[in-house]
């Protein structure tokens, strides 16, 4: 059953998973998780030792969602619910997460040039009952990529806050020989998965349909 108001919390700073919600009919405000300094970040999204690629984004984004979930408790917000996702690149069992700077992005479009890499996004959801996920696996190959094109495409700025630094929604398409998978998941929210939990919480998809 629907809940009397059909609205969610957005625990991510992510333009694009805005556009995804807002492209199936989702209302939603943003929560938003405290990332950088001065203070602690309010999820620490450090790998463990040997920890898997999926056993670690599952982890992250059950973890954002709790997060989000308690501060809505503890500033007595209405108790609608928090999604949360987390994305990344992997190849060969290494993760790639977002770059740190220029030269961070510059390795990692090396490393993935001529390669094919999986994307994993795991989406969240906190309510009432609980925190409930499920995760996207894409597979993406891409052309071999050279130095020039690297060099033009980190001075357009779109690697930045990306995962593997790249957008599969932007200049970066022109890398992609193939895709496998989702292609909302690729850019960071996959709708199908996205979908089945909100609804499982209540959330109606197109409710002005």
């Amino acid at each position: 059953m629907a809940l009397p108001e059909n609205r969610i919390y957005l625990a991510s700073r992510s333009p694009r998973r805005r556009e995804l919600l807002k492209q199936i009919g989702v209302d939603f405000a943003t929560l938003l998780l405290r990332e950088a300094k001065p203070r602690l970040a309010d999820v620490d999204e450090t790998s463990k030792p040997d920890e898997a690629p999926e056993v670690y984004t599952s982890r992250i984004a059950r973890t954002k969602a709790g997060t989000g979930w308690m501060q809505l408790m503890q500033r007595k917000l209405p108790q609608f619910p928090v999604l949360a996702a987390d994305t990344i690149v992997v190849l060969k069992e290494h993760v790639f997460g977002k770059p740190e700077s220029n030269a961070h992005a510059q390795e990692m479009l090396r490393i993935l040039s001529g390669q094919t890499h999986q994307v994993l996004t795991t989406v969240a959801v906190a309510a009432q009952n609980g925190v409930h996920i499920r995760t996207s696996a894409s597979t993406v190959r891409f052309r071999h990529i050279s130095e020039r094109e690297i060099q033009l495409y980190l001075a357009s700025d779109e690697a930045h806050d990306k995962a593997g630094s790249y957008a599969i929604q932007g200049i970066a398409a022109v890398f992609i020989a193939e895709i496998s998978g989702s292609y909302s998941g690729v850019m960071g929210l996959p709708l199908f998965e996205t979908a089945q939990l909100l609804e499982e919480s209540g959330i109606k998809i197109f409710p002005r349909a």
